[in-house]
């Protein structure tokens, strides 16, 4: 078993794969960060708030449809350092709803995350508890009873965030492409049953590039929004339009 790493040395190494994966610990009290935990509850003022920052940021027109991009935004920045951490270390980050808060962006998305206390878990089943179990799923529910978007494309945003914890990562220049493939399908064998059938992970590769990308097969409605477009994972086009996209991200210049 490998020795635990110091949790600075932890987060140091995370924001290095890009900023979805930068933490902040013990944060100001400024009154500007939301209790992830405050979130799970369906009738919170801090729900309300935050499905009101993305409407206006997006220009949804539906509540459901603000739901659905939400979660698919939450998904892919919130808890994305856990499962990388995870993946590269086999340790990481408590990212439990109790433990985290966020903060709101002038923007489409979440400005920084913060974690209350600096601790660190270790295991595959711990960090699918954490992520999925008690802060994901939960989260999704309470969305579903606070605007009625439908249940299975909330699911599908949480599962697109997921993915892109080991996808966005394969992308930096010397990532090992190998260990995060094999690590997401070890995930997705420890996710809930059904979490294989909200979509696709597939590897590319372009010259001596490659890379891992993720075919959804829901949809989190941001193409509705005034100031939105579909997502280059979007499952309206079909998997041969979108892997011929992400081909390109491969091809230098």
């Amino acid at each position: 078993m490998k020795a635990m790493r110091g949790f600075d040395e932890t987060l140091a190494e995370l924001a290095g794969y890009g900023e979805r994966f930068r933490l902040t610990v013990e944060p100001d009290p400024d009154g500007s960060w939301i209790p992830a935990d405050r979130l799970l509850d369906p009738a919170s003022p801090e729900l309300a708030a935050v499905l009101e920052a993305e409407r206006v940021a997006s220009g949804q027109v539906s509540a459901h449809a603000t739901a659905l991009t939400v979660m698919a935004v939450y998904a892919s920045t919130v808890t994305t350092s856990a499962l990388l951490s995870w993946a590269l270390f086999d340790e990481f980050p408590d990212l439990g709803p109790g433990n985290v808060l966020i903060r709101l962006g002038a923007e489409h998305g979440f400005d920084a995350v913060a974690v209350r206390e600096a601790r660190l878990g270790r295991g595959l089943d711990l960090v699918v508890r954490q992520v999925l179990g008690e802060h994901l799923e939960p989260l999704a529910g309470s969305m579903r009873a606070a605007t009625k978007a439908g249940m299975r494309q909330l699911r599908g945003g949480a599962a697109f965030g997921c993915a892109m914890a080991f996808c966005a990562a394969s992308r930096r220049p010397d990532a090992d492409v190998d260990l995060l493939e094999a690590a997401y399908k070890r995930f997705l064998a420890a996710a809930p049953a059904d979490f294989d059938r909200l979509g696709q992970v597939v590897r590319l590769a372009e010259g001596d590039r490659s890379g891992l990308f993720y075919l959804r097969n829901t949809c989190c409605l941001y193409y509705t929004a005034e100031d939105g477009g579909k997502c280059a994972s979007c499952c309206l086009d079909s998997p041969a339009d979108r892997i011929a996209v992400y081909r390109r991200a491969l091809t230098p210049g």
